[in-house]
C-alpha cells in the first residue's frame, strides 16, 4: 500500500478516517494495520495488500487456505496475533473460494492480450486524462496499470487476494489495490473522474452496483462492460440486466452515453482456461458522462 493512500481511504463502516500503524515498509507498507477508532474495525495490510473488509473474521471464512497463508507470510508478530485469532473463529460450513480465486487469477493472467483489452484501451483513449480513476472488480490490474500511465491516481479494488498479488507486482506511484467489497464505502464520499465496472454485473448485483457508482460520480465518465453470463453458478445475480435494460438505467442515473456505444456491441473476449479450453465471450461496451 502506498502511503499516500491513506488520505483517500474511509472505515467502510462509519466513513471515518483511519489510523495507519506500519509493520514493515519497503517503497510501500508491506505490513501493517488501518485502524477506525470510532468503530475498532482494524484492516490489516499484507504483502502490501490492505484487506477493507467490514468483517474480516467472515472473509477469512471463505478464505481458509488464504487465511492460513497469511498467517505464514507475516512476520510482524503483532499481525500474526491479529490473524490468528481470526482463524480460530473460522466457520467450517463456509465454502473455501481460495482456489477458485486462484484458478481465475492464472485464468485472467493467461488471457492478459486479449484482444477486448486492446478494444476496451482504444475507446478510452478519446476520453479527458482524469485525477482520480476507480476500477470495480480490477482482478490482476490489467487495465489500471494502464491508465496510471496516463492519469494522476488510479485505483483498484477487487474481493480476489489472489488477483491483487499478481497486480502488485507492478510498483506505480500512482497505482494502489485494496480488497473490498465494490458496495461497500472505502472511498467515504470522494468523487471520480473516471470509473470503470468490466464484466462483474454478473457477480455485484448490477442495479446496487450502478447506482454506488453513480454516487461515486458527480461529473466524469462511467465505462462498463458486459457478457450478460447471468446464470453462470448457483449464486448468480436476483435483478439481471439485458443490454437495453442497462442502457435505461445508466441513461436514469444521470449518464448521457456516448454515440459510439448507444448500441450493443460485440467485443471478443477470448479466456484460456487451460492449455486445450478457451471461452469465447461477445462482450458489450457502454461509456457514460455525467
Amino acid at each position: 500500500m502506498l502511503e499516500s493512500s491513506l488520505e483517500f481511504l474511509r472505515c467502510v463502516r462509519c466513513s471515518s478516517k483511519l489510523e495507519l500503524v506500519i509493520f514493515k515498509l519497503n517503497k510501500e507498507i508491506e505490513e501493517g494495520i488501518l485502524e477506525c477508532r470510532k468503530c475498532d474495525l482494524k484492516f490489516p495490510i499484507v504483502e502490501k495488500i490492505p484487506i477493507m473488509w467490514d468483517d474480516f473474521d467472515r472473509y477469512i471464512s471463505s478464505h481458509k487456505k488464504l487465511g492460513g497463508k497469511l498467517y505464514r507470510l507475516v512476520e510482524n508478530q503483532h499481525l500474526k496475533k491479529f490473524l490468528k485469532s481470526s482463524l480460530s473463529k473460522i466457520n467450517s460450513a463456509n465454502e473455501d473460494r481460495t482456489e477458485l480465486e486462484e484458478r481465475w487469477s492464472k485464468i485472467y493472467e493467461n488471457s492478459k492480450n486479449s484482444k477486448f483489452y486492446s478494444l476496451v484501451k482504444n475507446n478510452l483513449t478519446s476520453l479527458p486524462k482524469s485525477g482520480l480513476v476507480l476500477e470495480h472488480g480490477c482482478s490482476i490490474g490489467i487495465m489500471t496499470s494502464y491508465l496510471a500511465d496516463s492519469n494522476k491516481m488510479v485505483f483498484g479494488i477487487d474481493r480476489s487476494f489472489s488477483a491483487l498479488q499478481h497486480a502488485k507486482r507492478s510498483h506505480k506511484n500512482n497505482l494502489d489495490y485494496f480488497i473490498a467489497d465494490s458496495l461497500s464505502s472505502v472511498f467515504g464520499k470522494l468523487q471520480f473522474d473516471l470509473i470503470l465496472a468490466l464484466n462483474v454485473l454478473e457477480l455485484i448485483e448490477p442495479l446496487e452496483l450502478l447506482k454506488h457508482i453513480s454516487k461515486q460520480i458527480s461529473s466524469g465518465y462511467l465505462v462498463i462492460s458486459e457478457p450478460y453470463d447471468f446464470d453462470r453458478g448457483t449464486k448468480s445475480v436476483r435483478k439481471p440486466l439485458d443490454e437495453y435494460s442497462l442502457r435505461t438505467t445508466v441513461n436514469d442515473l444521470g449518464f448521457e452515453i456516448t454515440t459510439k456505444t448507444k448500441k450493443p456491441s460485440y467485443l471478443s473476449w477470448n479466456l484460456k482456461l487451460n492449455s486445450r479450453a478457451t471461452l469465447n465471450y461477445k462482450v458489450d461496451l457502454i461509456i457514460g458522462k455525467k
